[in-house]
């Protein structure tokens, strides 16, 4: 079997794990042949491609990023860019598409099964959003990255009794500040699911303070207070209409320094959340995805998603898993308020 791979949306670890596994596997056991397509959707409607065989993905496994580059290419916003996706999967023979990659890259996917394509997806998500699937591969690294980056912020904080402000990924979906806050011992964790009060932000750093400790605010990017506004963004959106924020933890620092009298400054981690080498756990789940969809394909599946569910890797129809996003419930932000101020 001819069949497509290709890496759409934000890059993130373990990317490589998963075309190594898939190309490992079609090859190793069924004699499948494999086409890369370069920079995601762009290189499908182009037919940008290169060839994948067995010394294609020697070595890739550790290696962060994607061998294959992506982009935020949506050929749904591009006239007549539906018919040259079909028309390039016919004329290059491919029998079958793997399309690694979030709701956004899925959601094209969702939309080429509906027409005939077959397709079957892979999570990939550093942000942990993509509803269906208890972990998506990236999201265990960019914990472990904001994680430790709090781990030193600690000490410089104490040692020269400031606000540090971590500001993390996180649109819509605070999953990476829940997590990587809980882990590090932050004082405040803000998330886009639930707005803040700032009087109560600022009470739990002054009550930081008094206890002769520095406070660390860990803050998703997405996260907004109950009145007005402080995140600031540049008003550019890219190819599926998203608008690129930032500046929510410069903010907050400086009403936070305003307020306490105290200095504040903000650390926003932004891309290296993304880069580097992928976690163990990353590199496991990613494998098995890859592996889970290559059995997939060649049991004449289509319109579906690879998932872990618990321990288990199955599968479930793409329209559910890119339908809505997965976000931080009520009861998980519960747990991480316990240890504010």
């Amino acid at each position: 079997m001819r069949i497509g791979i290709l890496t759409g949306g934000g890059d993130c670890p373990g990317l490589n794990a998963v075309i190594r596994a898939v190309v490992r596997k079609g090859i190793t056991e069924h004699g499948d042949e494999f086409v890369g397509f370069r920079d995601g959707w762009r290189g499908v409607l182009e037919a940008d491609t290169v060839p994948l065989d067995l010394g294609a993905i020697r070595g890739i496994l550790p290696r962060g990023g994607t061998v294959l580059g992506t982009s935020r290419t949506n050929p749904y916003g591009i006239e007549g860019g539906p018919d040259r996706v079909l028309a390039n999967l016919e004329r290059l023979g491919i029998e079958a598409l793997v399309p690694i990659g979030g709701e956004d890259t899925l959601g094209v996917a969702t939309k080429l099964a509906e027409a005939g394509v077959r397709v079957v997806g892979v999570p990939k998500t550093i942000d942990n959003d993509l509803d269906s699937t208890d972990y998506t591969f990236g999201f265990d690294t960019a914990v472990g990255i904001a994680m430790e980056a709090i781990d030193r912020l600690h000490t410089t904080g104490d040692s020269h009794h400031r606000t540090l402000v971590v500001e993390v990924m996180g649109r819509h979906a605070g999953w990476i500040a829940l997590h990587a806050g809980m882990a590090g011992g932050a004082n405040v964790v803000l998330i886009p699911e639930r707005q803040f009060d700032v009087d109560a932000v600022v009470a739990h750093c002054q009550h930081r303070f008094d206890s002769g400790y520095s406070p660390i605010v860990v803050v998703s990017e997405g996260a907004a207070p109950k009145e007005g506004d402080l995140a600031t963004s540049s008003g550019v959106k890219d190819a599926f209409g998203h608008v690129r924020l930032g500046g929510i933890g410069a903010a907050l620092a400086s009403v936070i320094e305003e307020r306490t009298g105290r200095e504040a400054r903000a650390v926003v981690l932004g891309h290296v959340q993304r880069g580097g080498t992928p976690s163990a756990f990353d590199r496991v789940l990613a494998t098995r995805f890859g592996l889970a969809a290559v059995d997939a394909v060649h049991d004449g599946q289509s319109g579906v998603m690879v998932a872990l569910r618990g321990t288990d890797i199955v599968r479930v129809p793409l329209a559910a898993a890119t339908a809505k996003l997965k976000l931080v419930p009520v009861e998980r932000y519960a747990e991480v308020e316990v240890f504010f101020g």
